[in-house]
């Protein structure tokens, strides 16, 4: 899985690691959205950044989904 880096380069994702990894707040699953470079919590509404392969998983660092953005399934996916 890779997203664009800060640098322009592309950001790999170990799919293993994302297979372990839930929200810190629901404690539900993540899916992978390849085009923004985020790991979405659609129960809590959230979206974790990955910075240079590192998913961040503080509440305080997540971008509020919007509502277009939890009805827009299509561009998800899972870990792998």
């Amino acid at each position: 899985m890779a997203a664009d880096g800060r640098d322009g380069k592309k950001i790999k994702v170990d799919p293993k690691l994302l297979e372990l990894l839930a929200c810190p707040l629901t404690k539900g699953p993540l899916a992978w959205d390849p085009e923004r470079g985020e790991l979405i919590s659609r129960i809590a509404k959230l979206a974790y950044p990955v910075r240079d392969g590192i998913p961040i998983m503080l509440p305080s660092e997540a971008r509020t989904l919007s509502a277009e953005d939890v009805l827009a399934p299509p561009r998800l996916s899972g870990p792998g």
